[in-house]
């Protein structure tokens, strides 16, 4: 695995992220008290606690305090359920659902499903006794992606869920001993599917200097708002096909506004499904 790739991986439970310390050799960071957090050179682990609040703070913490990490590879390793599938059994997440708020969000995943077989992913907030649609069911998936997505594209943003229940085993059979068996036994392919995510990431072009040094001489800008800007050209740049970017230049008078018409530009295009 390269070790030059900003990648970060987001567990919701110690039993998930245990066997992934272990693989990888992460290193607890002592300074971070509000989420546990481990690393090793370019990769990131943090284990954020159950729920799609807890996921949504961890990863906007994380990737804030990493701030210098332009377009991120994002995964989230965890449990889920599933109506028929065999535990230990693991899968990609090729459309999330929130099932509060039913928002949809469309991983672009950056590998096929002879690396590793993908479902539908329903998120919800309790515990799911009943499986009645042949989807993943887990309590955090779609708070990562939404707010991984705030910093990364779509195809460097990765679920893999290991079935933990299923209809003939509940989730009052699960204990973390077996979790953390589940997870080591997927090593090998997490790790595959690490790497590709990380090509996909290399096959990346930056934003062209010129588009940045233009509004940045243009612009007054702080430290934060040319890091955000720099960011969001990318995130242009890549899901836009490298489309050119139309904005009122003599209209644009502080960082703010321009960073507020990039995003409405990229809140407009057009989601891959």
């Amino acid at each position: 695995m390269s070790t030059y790739i900003p990648t970060f991986i987001f567990v919701a439970l110690a039993c998930e992220a245990k066997p992934l310390i272990a693989h990888y050799a992460l290193k607890k960071q002592a300074e971070h008290s509000i989420f546990e957090i481990y690393q090793r050179e370019a990769l990131v682990l943090v284990v954020t606690g159950v729920g799609k609040t807890s996921m949504a703070a961890a990863v906007a913490y994380t990737l804030a305090l990493y701030a210098k990490a332009p377009l991120p590879v994002c995964i989230n390793i965890g449990i889920a359920g599933h109506q028929h599938s065999a535990l230990g059994e693991m899968y990609a997440a090729h459309k999330i659902t929130d099932q509060d708020t039913q928002k949809h969000f469309y991983p672009q995943l950056p590998f096929s499903n002879k690396f590793c077989p993908s479902l539908s992913l329903t998120t919800v907030s309790q515990v799911q006794q009943h499986y009645a649609e042949d989807t993943l069911y887990d309590m955090e998936a779609a708070a990562f992606f939404e707010t991984a997505s705030r910093f990364s594209s779509s195809e460097l943003i990765v679920c893999l869920k290991v079935i933990s229940d299923n209809a003939d085993a509940g989730t009052s059979q699960i204990n973390s001993k077996q979790v953390s068996t589940w997870i080591t036994a997927q090593l090998q392919t997490i790790d595959r599917l690490l790497h590709l995510t990380q090509q996909a990431r290399t096959g990346i072009p930056d934003v062209a200097d010129q588009d940045f040094n233009y509004w940045t001489a243009h612009i007054h800008c702080t430290v934060n708002e040319k890091l955000q800007l720099k960011q969001l050209l990318q995130r242009w740049h890549t899901l836009s096909t490298a489309a050119a970017l139309t904005l009122p230049v003599q209209e644009i008078k502080s960082a703010r506004q321009l960073l507020m018409l990039l995003e409405q530009h990229l809140s407009a295009l057009p989601i891959k499904v």
